[in-house]
């Protein structure tokens, strides 16, 4: 078989393939076994619930796993991917204990038992892998791009030869990640292995609903930059034979390939289908393919007998059953540590972020010192990108027209002429792919700082910033993905539906966010210095009316300042009324509240949010008025004032008051826009109202 770069190579005379053959035997027969315990006890015990047989997937997916023996190798699966982790030495134990969710699985209960990851400290590691169908591309794509960064930036040895594996289904090749992962590892030259296992199927609906003619490898066949092989992965031989081909061919070419395999799939999507959409004689076609009769023909009597083909049988028996016994004993987690690891809180993670790997920050002060002349917000974040770039060569920026544009709001501006195109780059225009390659640099150990341009923009990218955050959580603190993803919010002069929201609860209310919402110059180098040395995946809202606002413009506060999240600023004393706000709403509250007493508090960060300094306020003014930009249904100001209303009732002389956006898209032309933004003018009559209550 021809290895082309940028053709269509089906399998054909495949050479043959250096195989552990005895070893992939024990593991074929010991994913077997843990399948069969499943469908036959396990699951109608209730002690399983969710299972996805492996069988027709298995032995593909061994010979791959074996081929991948490089410590900074790592792969990426979905819920059918248990025998690539036994082949990247998973224990039986592990597996089972994993899917009947008790205490020290993959995640302690709390995901499902079929959503792997694997650390594997000194061997290759099985990332973090997602419910969603398509999400673990554009993380892999980040962990190749990895590769490269810490070989060529980082100068550091033992990358040479390493890769990322991306392993997925035939309906898989529909979603946007694997489009975006696509484009990243082609134009960007990554060390990228996309397997596709295609079975025909995704769940009922066939592969030719997912592309033309039904195989991504035909349909492929032009994309520059990409070796593609397809074959029958059912057939020892070949599908030995082409998983060394295209191991082999990124390790040498340091570029992506796509294999192909077409696997069987034996048992329904899941253990409650029963296949019923599929005609008889097709189902008896797939079970003629089946692997594992086709390994032992293909070994025994040549190069196995009976008897070891037996004993390897027997004692992947043997060990499920003493697995099962072994899991059996293990408890569930206990309940209360349930809400643990949403965030760090001081247990280190065992993979991911720089911290893990010994980095300690360099000295710091949470006290702002006042140098120089006044600087506006977006000066201030290009100096903390600067400043913490130069310190820290783990640092990366990256995202749409960052590069020698400087960003569309020239946060970026002259970075990459500093720090060149490795450190800087621009992306394709995929907020998935930005996010998704984000997470996996993150799991590599480096500090990504992903840009996307505007708040509405990040829609595409919705399920890569849920995963991310939940990560440590659904993971037990096995993995972390310390991103800074920087995100423009907010209006500028004039308003629209497509890059003048805020929206901030989104992230909020997606458990393991740090959200940053600065209101001046000062706050936001804090702030984001805080987040690039941290150890949690942070989102850093700029306002964009605030960038250059004068209002916004604050001295130097020092090259060392860190502002801690969760720690809010009193802008105003005063005793008659407390103002709750953030963002751009900061200076028209206190324009709004020039010859009055009113205390406001600037919360700076709204997760965590400054519960205390908020409560403590409004016990002894008495009155709460909460002024945000977003719509008032469901935004933020609702959280605050239930939680005044709840913990400070007694102390209140009035209800609680809001002031926010009708629930209406931005509008564009500035005179509508005043309309509904809370202005001077309507925060002082609502204050009016509030004092004379």
């Amino acid at each position: 078989m021809e290895d082309v770069a940028g053709g269509f190579c089906p399998a054909q005379g495949a050479r043959p393939a250096a195989v552990d053959w005895p070893h992939a035997v024990r593991l074929l027969h010991l994913s077997r076994a843990l399948d069969e315990l499943e469908e036959t006890r396990l699951v109608p015990q209730r002690k399983v619930l969710y299972q996805f047989s492996a069988r027709g997937h298995d032995l593909a997916q061994i010979l791959l796993g074996l081929q991948l023996d490089d410590p900074h190798d790592a792969v990426c699966g979905y819920y059918r991917s248990r025998p690539m982790l036994l082949a990247l030495g998973l224990e039986p134990t592990e597996a089972l204990v994993s899917a009947m969710a008790r205490s020290g699985g993959y995640s302690d209960g709390r995901d499902i038992g079929v959503v792997f990851n694997l650390p594997n400290p000194g061997g290759p590691a099985a990332l973090p892998m997602s419910g969603g169908v398509g999400t673990q591309y554009t993380p892999t794509a980040g962990w190749a791009q990895a590769i490269r960064y810490h070989a060529e930036v980082l100068g550091q040895p033992g990358y040479d030869r390493a890769i990322a594996v991306a392993l997925g289904g035939d309906g898989s090749v529909a979603s946007n990640g694997f489009w975006s992962a696509l484009g990243a590892a082609t134009v960007g030259r990554l060390p990228m292995l996309f397997c596709i296992e295609d079975n025909g199927y995704g769940i009922s609906v066939p592969s030719g609903v997912q592309v033309p003619g039904g195989n991504i490898a035909a349909n492929l066949s032009g994309w520059q930059g990409l070796a593609i092989l397809d074959g029958d992965g059912a057939d020892p031989a070949e599908a030995a034979a082409l998983t060394a081909e295209a191991v082999d061919h990124v390790r040498d070419s340091r570029a992506p390939v796509l294999l192909r395999l077409s696997v069987p799939r034996l048992q329904g999507h899941s253990y409650q289908d029963t296949q019923g959409y599929k005609p008889q004689e097709l189902v008896a076609r797939e079970w003629a393919r089946d692997p594992l009769p086709r390994l032992h023909a293909h070994l025994v009597p040549a190069l196995m007998s009976q008897a070891e083909w037996e004993g390897h049988a027997r004692a992947a028996q043997e060990q499920v059953a003493a697995a099962l016994a072994r899991a059996e004993s293990v408890p569930p987690a206990a309940p209360q540590t349930v809400t643990r690891h949403v965030r760090y809180q001081g247990e280190m993670q065992r993979m991911g972020g720089q911290h893990p790997l010994g980095y300690r920050p360099p000295a710091f002060t949470d006290s702002p010192c006042a140098e120089g002349q006044r600087i506006n917000m977006v000066t201030a974040i290009r100096r903390v990108l600067e400043q913490e770039m130069a310190l820290n060569p783990r640092v990366a920026v990256f995202g749409e027209d960052v590069g020698p544009k400087g960003g569309v709001h020239a946060a970026t501006l002259g970075l990459q002429e500093k720090f060149g195109a490795l450190r800087v780059f621009d992306t394709s225009l995929s907020e998935e792919g930005i996010i998704g390659r984000a997470v996996g640099m993150a799991l590599a150990g480096l500090v990504p700082v992903p840009e996307i341009q505007f708040r509405k923009y990040a829609d595409p990218a919705a399920e890569q910033l849920n995963d991310c955050a939940t990560l440590r959580w659904r993971t037990a603190n096995r993995f972390a993905a310390p991103v800074v993803v920087r995100m423009p919010i907010g209006y500028f002069r004039c308003g629209d539906p497509w890059h003048s929201q805020t929206n901030e609860v989104a992230f909020v209310h997606q458990p393991g966010w740090v959200v940053a919402a600065p209101s001046n110059a000062a706050d936001a180098a804090g702030l984001l210095r805080a987040a690039l040395r941290g150890n949690d995946p942070v989102v850093f809202l700029e306002h964009r009316e605030m960038l250059d606002h004068p209002s916004a413009r604050r001295p130097w506060p020092g090259d060392g300042y860190v502002l801690p999240f969760g720690r809010a600023a009193i802008t105003r004393r005063g005793e008659d009324a407390t103002v709750v706000t953030w963002g751009a709403m900061v200076n028209r509250c206190e324009a709004a509240a020039e010859g009055l007493s009113v205390e406001i508090i600037d919360l700076r960060t709204l997760m965590p949010w400054d519960a205390e300094a908020v409560l403590a306020s409004v016990r002894r003014t008495g009155r709460c008025l909460i002024v945000h930009e977003d719509l008032r249904t469901a935004g933020f100001g609702a959280e605050i004032a239930a939680t005044v209303a709840d913990e400070a009732f007694d102390a209140l002389d009035a209800p609680v008051a809001r002031l926010a956006m009708p629930d209406i898209p931005s509008p564009h032309h500035p005179a509508l826009l005043e309309h509904v933004v809370p202005s001077v003018a309507a925060i002082r009559a609502r204050l009016d109202e509030l004092l004379e209550f």
